[in-house]
């Protein structure tokens, strides 16, 4: 079943990182989605057209490719967007 895809672009002594992953691993915790339990990190350090784009505006949650959310991660604007993303047939 298709569950939306989501990644984090962080950077290694990001305190913001560091919270932004919690709250992500917390949502991504609850039993509607744990099909997207599994999430990319990547480090925007390691590839030069990240650090471009995003050096400014880390963490960022991207959901499907597109920007949900920069520096903080509000649980409850996840999780809606979350349900938004996945379709009904793929919901416990």
């Amino acid at each position: 079943m298709p569950v939306p895809h989501v990644t984090l672009l962080t950077k290694p002594g990001c305190h913001l990182c560091d919270d932004a992953r919690l709250a992500l691993e917390a949502v991504l915790d609850e039993v509607e989605f744990r099909g997207a339990r599994d999430y990319d990190e990547l480090n925007i350090l390691e590839d030069p057209a990240l650090l471009d784009e995003y050096a400014e505006e880390i963490p960022v949650v991207l959901i499907d490719g597109r920007i949900h959310t920069i520096w903080r991660v509000d649980p409850d604007r996840l999780r809606t967007a979350l349900r938004a993303a996945t379709p009904k047939a793929a919901r416990p």
